[in-house]
């Protein structure tokens, strides 16, 4: 059976005869077979064993022989007790959540403490077989049924290529003995059901099911790559959140799977792909997190509008407006400015106190250069601003209202220097 783990191993590169790993032994077959094999393989490792005390004197049982078996094979054994129980209960989790989430948390903390290179634990091909049919009962894409994956991080499955007859049939042949947790035994948790009930009648209907399923897996991670890549080409990354190019084939679930970070479910998936065949161009939809605006090409992905308060400003000044921006009020002699965050007025026409705020549907102001009133809207719209973009829209109005610089757009014709001459009284804002 070596040949075909080592085989694994090469393919995925998990291991190196160079570095020190842990094997998380728990005393059952898989795992007791996995340390034999990396042992004898050459490669250096210590084993890990948690006690979860939750049965009783099988649980100091399966530590005992552990113990013993690392004892005989001159391997170091590390060990940790956890009240599973009492985690499970002051978390509000289940007790296997519980064990899992102490197990990991444990075998890593151990691992950053010892300088090991990974984490090796026991997975075989049916257990990766036994979350796909979970996955797929549940409800599942792509992801769910690639199954295990041989690398999570620092987390290893170099037996992800065997089955568990195969494992049981090489530790007959070196006689060596293992235990059995007898929870395994039991159909109380769900893997259990799938694996004493809808497994064999599976291979009943084809003995080479669980191999044909493996084999699936290992295409779909292929499509999953493919996936991944298509995602990285698509979605561009922008300051306040992401673009998604125009998609060359509508589909569903290929938007779901670009959007799936975001929060958006798979209706909503299909609601956004409806607005874009009927070129609904300004649909706007929400995630718990995130809102999607359905733009001219492409979709527009940004977290939630944070609210912004009106600030007032009294006089001439720095001023702090939240933790992004501060804005700048000085009064002096500066020559027009062709910055569009910088606003160079006539200090004779504008009158404290100004207010900074978000733009509100109605607003108007006179552009410069135009001696009549225009919608902010219908500016913004003519410089094809998107609805985002609108809804961020920052304006300063004087002590009357009205908008004397529509930030990073225009100022206000009544107050705006309409020569260069350095006579004029200046006022300068500057926004960052």
């Amino acid at each position: 059976m070596w040949s075909k783990v080592e085989r694994y191993i090469n393919k995925h590169k998990l291991l190196n005869t160079n570095e020190l790993y842990i094997v998380a032994l728990s005393g059952g077959a898989d795992s007791v077979a996995l340390l034999l094999l990396l042992k004898n393989a050459g490669f250096n490792v210590h084993a890990a064993h948690c006690n979860f005390r939750l049965r009783g004197a099988e649980s100091d049982r399966d530590e005992a022989f552990c113990a013993e078996l690392c004892q005989g094979l001159g391997v170091e054994l590390h060990r940790a007790h956890f009240d599973t129980r009492e985690y499970a209960e002051l978390h509000k989790v289940s007790i296997e959540m519980s064990a899992r989430e102490l197990r990991y948390k444990w075998l890593e903390q151990l691992r950053e403490d010892i300088g090991a290179a990974g984490i090796c634990v026991a997975h075989h091909r049916d257990d990766s077989v036994e979350t796909v049919i979970l996955n797929m009962v549940r409800g599942t894409g792509v992801h769910g049924l690639v199954g295990i994956r041989p690398r999570n991080g620092y987390i290893l499955r170099p037996l992800l290529c065997v089955s568990r007859d195969e494992i049981e049939g090489f530790l007959a042949s070196c006689g060596q003995k293992y235990i059995t947790d007898s929870t395994n035994l039991e159909d109380e948790a769900t893997r259990n059901k799938v694996r004493h009930h809808i497994i064999p009648e599976l291979q009943q209907l084809n003995g080479k099911a669980l191999e044909n399923i493996r084999r699936m897996t290992e295409r779909m991670a292929a499509v999953e790559e493919l996936l991944d890549a298509y995602k990285a080409q698509t979605i561009v990354r922008k300051e306040n959140g992401i673009a998604i190019r125009k998609l060359d084939v509508l589909n569903d679930y290929l938007l779901y799977e670009l959007l799936a970070d975001y929060g958006f479910n798979s209706a909503q998936a299909s609601q956004i792909c409806d607005s874009m065949r009927a070129d609904s161009v300004g649909s706007v939809f929400s995630s718990a997190d995130y809102d999607l605006l359905v733009d001219r090409e492409c979709l527009l992905v940004e977290p939630h509008l944070e609210p912004m308060k009106p600030f007032v400003i009294p006089e001439t000044g720095t001023y702090i407006l939240d933790e992004k921006h501060k804005i700048r009020v000085e009064s002096g002699a500066f020559e027009v400015s062709k910055d569009p965050l910088v606003a160079t007025l006539d200090c004779s026409k504008v009158h404290f106190p100004l207010t900074v705020r978000r733009a509100e549907e109605g607003d108007w102001m006179v552009p410069f250069g135009m001696s009549g009133r225009k919608l902010l809207s219908d500016m913004m719209t003519d410089l094809k601003k998107s609805i985002f973009d609108k809804r961020k829209q920052i304006v300063v109005t004087d002590n009357q209202g009205v908008i004397i610089w529509a930030v990073g757009l225009r100022v206000s014709q009544n107050v705006a220097i309409l020569s260069n001459d350095l006579l004029v009284p200046v006022l300068r804002l500057s926004f960052s």
